[in-house]
């Protein structure tokens, strides 16, 4: 199993579990809470079979990486990031963050800038700013995150459930753009995570990307549900359009949080259509 290492808590590495298939161009995909890179094979098959190098890791806390007692932030999320894109040496990239995977491509081109990266893909994004705040009213309460964290606490799978059902919407989706079983594998990978990444990622929920957002000189594409019942629309994706001059906003009518999966195929067409468009000049 292929490892990259970003740092050491007391005697042991941290390792960051990868995997990196196909030829081509380079896609880095970043997946959401409280997931791992499993969660993108609907989209890494339609990637290599259109000619892309496709590039998953599990962050760290997560999957098959490793589960310090720290570093559950923005920044150090994009650390890490910036670790694996130095030691594959990756070049013309392609960031694809679902979620909260989004934080990590904005923060990363907010931090390091856009040297290595040619295009971003934003799917259900967490920007511009979740929570709630004197300059920022149109965001969710602060009690909410609060009211996660507890339930986390308390019962971490039963949690999860509810998470799952958010994620899904299978009152209208059961059956239809996700299966029984796929929402129980789901629930399994979420399961995978440890109970210090699943708890304090909820605190990186919170932080404020606006000021990373005028840093970005590079192709956005936009694209969410307008029945998002985790990150909800008109906070999210919404407002962040207008917010992004490079920016294209495309909105699923009907679809949930989960488009990865329950939406792949409208997903994998819009990001492959962006992909092909001539690259604009940087600003």
């Amino acid at each position: 199993m292929p490892f990259i290492t970003v740092g050491t808590e007391n005697s042991a590495p941290i390792d960051l579990y990868y995997e990196d298939h196909g030829s081509g161009k380079p896609v880095v995909l970043i997946h959401g809470f409280p997931f791992n890179g499993a969660t993108w094979e609907k989209e890494t098959r339609a990637l290599q079979n259109a000619g892309y190098r496709t590039i998953t890791y599990d962050r760290r806390g997560n999957g098959n990486s490793a589960q310090p007692a720290f570093g559950y932030d923005y920044n150090t999320f994009a650390a890490d990031l910036d670790v694996l894109m130095t030691e594959l040496d990756l070049n013309e990239v392609t960031l694809i963050g679902h979620s909260m995977g989004t934080g990590e491509v904005v923060r990363y081109l907010g931090n390091y800038g856009s040297q290595r990266v040619s295009r971003a893909v934003l799917l259900s994004p967490l920007q511009p700013m979740l929570a709630k705040a004197s300059d920022n009213p149109e965001g969710v309460d602060r009690s909410l995150f609060k009211g996660f964290q507890d339930a986390i606490i308390k019962d971490r799978f039963a949690y999860l459930t509810s998470f799952c059902d958010a994620f899904f919407n299978p009152d209208q989706n059961m059956g239809k753009r996700v299966s029984e079983e796929a929402y129980r594998a789901h629930w399994q990978i979420g399961a995978m995570a440890s109970g210090k990444a699943t708890h304090d990622s909820v605190d990186a929920w919170q932080e404020d990307f606006r000021p990373d957002l005028p840093k970005i000189n590079i192709p956005v594409l936009i694209v969410q549900g307008d029945q998002d019942r985790v990150l909800p629309y008109p906070v999210t994706g919404q407002r962040l359009g207008p917010m992004m001059p490079s920016g294209t906003l495309i909105t699923l009518k009907g679809a949930p949080h989960g488009i990865p999966w329950t939406h792949a195929d409208e997903v994998n067409k819009a990001v492959l259509d962006f992909m092909k468009q001539p690259a604009k000049a940087r600003a």
